[in-house]
């Protein structure tokens, strides 16, 4: 067994629950799952308001050009806000989902993936809307935008092991749950979203690539503004750091599962 395996012997059920989860949360709403694609928009508006006409600033990196604040800071958000999501979520995803645990047939590890796909979902909404404000704002789009599917490829093993790792520790542990909003927090502040990473003195800035998010979200910029593939090395250093998570997180949801019913 390993951490896919159940995505690929359950991914019908997967599709079905993640399809269910996403219509479930705007369920109600007049606007419906049009609200998904309004929230990015209208924040993309703020931030082209307040950072761009209020604070008027600038992206202080030689490569920026003459590309928006506004659109290079709603580029880092996406990839932030999808493991936000996801770390807020993943406590709770267990304890809010009793009677699936008392289902001795479930597999209870799909509920990870269910999770990452609703974030999934989203994240791939918010990079239509950037692509489309690109092309309005006449912001040069490079031919590289074309790889971008990769750095979801290399995010997502880590996302899932993230997962399915706070997932089981949120059964036993609940203040986890208001920790994961603080440290989600910080982890986008302490990111090259706001500011380049070029902004910290020299001899700090690797430890800003502890962060999960440095590596893809410059990768993203460089394949989205100026056309710059990611290094085979960097790129091969954080797949195998994420499929590392992936098993890690696995292993610990597959080792304590059992003790989740005694709990709840």
């Amino acid at each position: 067994m390993s951490p896919y395996a159940s995505l690929l012997r359950n991914g019908r059920l997967v599709l079905d629950l993640t399809r269910r989860d996403i219509s479930g949360r705007y369920r109600g709403a007049l606007g419906g799952v049009l609200w998904a694609f309004l929230t990015p928009l209208l924040m993309l508006a703020i931030y082209s308001f307040v950072f761009g006409y209020i604070f008027k600033s600038r992206w202080t990196v030689a490569e920026a050009g003459d590309v928006h604040f506004s659109i290079v800071l709603f580029a880092g958000l996406i990839f932030a806000n999808f493991l936000s999501e996801c770390l807020n979520r993943a406590p709770s995803l267990i304890v809010a989902s009793p009677n699936y645990v008392k289902k001795v047939v479930f597999p209870l590890e799909v509920l990870a993936w269910v999770a990452v796909g609703n974030a999934l979902f989203h994240a791939a909404i918010g990079v239509l809307v950037l692509l489309v404000a690109m092309l309005v704002s006449g912001t040069h789009i490079a031919m590289t935008v074309a790889l971008l599917p990769i750095l979801f490829i290399l995010f997502l093993p880590l996302i899932a092991g993230l997962v399915w790792f706070l997932a089981a520790m949120g059964v036993f542990f609940r203040d986890l749950q208001q920790f994961m909003a603080v440290f989600s927090t910080a982890l986008v502040f302490l990111a090259p979203i706001f500011y380049p990473r070029t902004m910290l003195p020299e001899q700090y800035q690797w430890l800003m690539l502890v962060n999960p998010l440095t590596f893809i979200v410059e990768s993203m910029r460089g394949l989205l503004f100026w056309g710059q593939v990611p290094g085979w090395q960097p790129m091969l250093g954080y797949s195998l750091a994420s499929v590392a998570v992936a098993w890690g997180g696995w292993a610990v949801f597959q080792l304590t599962r059992r003790g989740f019913a005694d709990v709840l």
